[in-house]
């Protein structure tokens, strides 16, 4: 469980980087729209990592199932890097096909939230 929380303060420490370098480098350098874009998967990032951190600490409790909670915390890790990532590249890239990843990358924070009710409340 602690490699959730490692992930969760990793990901907390590489969104608030991202959100200070997109305020201050990118505010010149991209339009606004794409700058909105940027800030989204800022946005996505940091919640979630705070949730791999929750999860890390529901991951202690007795009557959480430890592999279905290992495999939510995952699952948003790998939301984590198709959604975000991919809004990072769509804005810094102006690629606009890169956008077609992000919903996969939504699919995985759907089903890593999915699997993380199952893990508490399945028992």
């Amino acid at each position: 469980m602690n490699t959730l929380f490692m992930l969760g303060g990793l990901n907390m420490l590489i969104s608030v980087a991202l959100g200070a370098f997109g305020a201050h480098a990118l505010k010149k350098r991209l339009s606004p729209e794409m700058l909105k874009v940027y800030h989204t998967g800022v946005e996505y990032q940091i919640a979630h990592a705070l949730g791999l951190i929750l999860i890390g600490v529901v991951s202690n409790l007795p009557s959480v199932n430890g592999s279905l909670i290992i495999t939510a915390g995952w699952l948003i890790v790998a939301g984590i890097v198709l959604f975000s990532g991919s809004l990072y590249a769509l804005s810094l890239s102006g690629i606009k096909k890169l956008g077609a990843i992000t919903p996969i990358g939504g699919l995985a924070f759907l089903a890593g939230w999915l699997v993380f009710m199952i893990a508490v409340l399945g028992n």
